[in-house]
């Protein structure tokens, strides 16, 4: 451990109760994808008390801080937190005025990157980082609420459900060459992953909405069309196509019903579905897709409701980097002290998540490092998710964050140059926007 070093850690450790304030307030407040209002300006307010440039209103909610602005020449690191929460009214900590909770830790990392920004930009600290450091509060990344995206969209606000989907589109990464993110876990250790192929499933979205006719359910149902009924087919349907997805793809189809009819007395006019369709691979996730369309079209043609399909891009599957870069692996284990220990997860195929995260866009276009802290317990997105340990997810996460861009950016930051000129990516910004865009449909589909 060098003399600056020393100082981040001494310096994240003289702010350890601001921090941890800073971190149950967001834990208690949570808020919503494209809703994260107070979160955000939280967040701004504080950066700019530490007299960074601040952009506000970024896809929305999205935040950006900037440390060395004169140095983003050179080379230039962002520090990635996410804003957003699930809809868990139940948790202990839900927002009675969202019914969010964050139950998946990005009030871990949003504290994390506020812990570096007030390591990194004291005075004697910054001027030893070569480079630019964004620190990037970045909207909704729990891909919820298809409907109210949808509206986004029309009115021309969003185009993409996902956060990072969408900063990637409107430019917002233009400025940066690479990123650090994290991610709460449970346990009690530091962990990075490496390997090759996918870490984690990419999906497509789909709202399907059953149209039927209206007719008293008890007089004279024989009148109407029961658009829940069809929609009982479609899901039987879908049920029945599980057998044909091969266990390496890791296919996961989630339908829930958003509206199953207006009165109990009244045959349903209307049924609206939501579900992702995730594989680890997009070969996978457009077969999986097509099945799950005819699903539902069967269950429109059997009882004569007319069905919509509104397909929308999700987000692709993440990757692996093949080895853990040095320069962050040393960070961890500074940070972890003797308290804790840091541990590299290899590559196995039967630990591919089935879950995903707009991380894994971001990785088709630029490179990103990604580390897990533990200090949690319980299920993540689900009501038992808790904090236990909060040195652990939430100090030692900013000590990672803070060392590793210190590491990645001094000595003229020859180790992140390093990383950009070896990353070779997937999409140009152009070519990603072009993808994403040829997944958006809308068929109809009239009995």
């Amino acid at each position: 451990m060098d003399a600056v070093e020393k100082k981040i850690l001494d310096n994240i450790d003289a702010h350890r109760e601001e921090i941890v304030a800073f971190a149950r307030d967001i834990y208690t407040h949570a808020e919503l994808g494209y809703k994260e209002f107070q979160t955000s300006k939280k967040f701004a307010d504080y950066a700019r008390k530490l007299n960074l440039n601040v952009q506000e209103g970024l896809a929305i909610t999205g935040v950006k801080a900037y440390l060395n602005e004169e140095k983003k020449d050179n080379v230039s690191l962002a520090l990635i937190g996410e804003l957003d929460a699930l809809r868990i009214p139940n948790h202990k900590y839900a927002n009675p005025e969202t019914q969010a909770a964050h139950c998946c830790g990005h009030h871990c990392q949003l504290t994390g990157i506020l812990g570096a920004a007030i390591a990194l930009s004291d005075p004697e600290v910054a001027k030893t980082l070569d480079g630019q450091v964004v620190f990037f509060a970045v909207p909704a990344e729990e891909y919820g609420e298809i409907e109210f995206k949808n509206r986004l969209k029309e009115e021309g606000k969003i185009k993409y459900g996902g956060g990072k989907c969408e900063l990637i589109r409107i430019g917002a990464f233009d400025d940066i060459d690479l990123n650090l993110a994290h991610h709460t876990g449970m346990g009690d250790k530091i962990t990075f992953r490496e390997g090759t192929g996918s870490g984690g499933n990419g999906f497509v979205s789909k709202t399907i909405r059953y149209k039927g006719k209206a007719a008293h359910a008890a007089g004279s149902p024989h009148l109407g069309v029961n658009a829940l009924n069809a929609a009982s087919l479609g899901l039987s349907a879908l049920a029945y196509q599980r057998e044909t997805f091969q266990d390496p793809d890791h296919v996961r189809v989630h339908p829930i019903i958003t509206k199953g009819g207006d009165l109990v007395n009244v045959i349903p006019e209307e049924v609206v579905i939501e579900t992702l369709v995730r594989a680890s691979n997009f070969e996978a996730i457009l077969d999986a897709a097509d099945k799950t369309d005819r699903a539902f079209f069967a269950g429109g043609a059997a009882v004569g409701a007319e069905v919509e399909i509104e397909t929308m891009p999700g987000y692709l599957p993440s990757l692996l980097s093949e080895t853990t870069n040095p320069e962050l692996l040393e960070a961890a284990k500074i940070a972890a002290g003797e308290k804790y220990q840091v541990e590299i997860l290899g590559d196995d195929p039967r630990k591919v998540s089935g879950g995903s995260t707009d991380v894994g866009d971001l990785q088709h276009i630029q490179p990103v490092f990604t580390f897990n802290t533990g200090g949690a317990e319980g299920g993540a997105h689900s009501s038992s998710f808790a904090i236990t340990d909060e040195e652990l997810a939430y100090i030692v996460t900013a000590k990672v964050f803070a060392l590793g861009a210190y590491r990645l950016l001094r000595d003229g930051a020859k180790a992140a140059k390093k990383v950009v000129e070896e990353y070779k990516p997937v999409f140009t910004k152009e070519q990603y926007v072009a993808f994403m865009d040829s997944l958006i449909k809308t068929e109809v589909r009239k009995p």
